[in-house]
């Protein structure tokens, strides 16, 4: 049986780790590993679909570019998901300003939204995912490759994969 892993491939249930660089259409740099590669196990929905779909067959060593379109990464902008709230609702939370971000309870559970805009009678929230709507490109090199542990393939996550934050591993949908 050969461990060398520059032989496997990405697929299912393997613990990948990349260096990436997220930027917009126009270049700008929205988010990056920074030399701190980002771990997933791949096939569990950890990271964006089209990023995952993009990886799948690469090995350790491969460095690539791909852009990848809103919709097989945070979707669409939903204008459904924008909606106002009358001020006198919000209860005594402090001062809404635009760009704050704020959880709500709905009729479908909690959401986090940002604030868009504030009037004296009224806030408007928007629930999107902040890249919703964004074709994201990635530049790519794949750093690490190994099987997942079985621990890890039956909760589908690793422990330190993220943050909990809203970036490229997910976090957010």
């Amino acid at each position: 049986m050969n461990n060398d892993t520059n032989a496997q491939a990405i697929a299912n249930d393997h613990v990948v780790g990349i260096n990436y660089i997220l930027t917009d259409k126009d270049g700008k740099i929205l988010d990056q590993s920074e030399g701190e590669p980002l771990e997933y196990l791949h096939g569990h929905h950890n990271i964006i679909v089209g990023l995952e779909k993009a990886l799948e067959g690469h090995k350790v060593g491969d460095k690539f570019k791909v852009t990848i379109p809103a919709k097989e990464a945070y979707g669409e902008r939903d204008p459904e998901r924008i909606f106002d709230v009358d001020r006198a609702d919000l209860g005594s939370a402090g001062e809404p300003k635009v760009g704050m971000m704020a959880r709500l309870s709905t009729n479908q559970g909690m959401i986090v939204a940002r604030i868009i805009e504030v009037s004296s009678e009224k806030v408007v929230f928007d629930a999107n995912h902040p890249m919703a709507g964004v074709d994201l490109t990635f530049e790519v090199e794949v750093v690490s490759l190994r099987p997942g542990t079985k621990e890890e393939i039956a909760q589908g996550s690793l422990h330190s994969s993220c943050g909990g934050d809203c970036h490229s591993c997910g976090g957010c949908h």
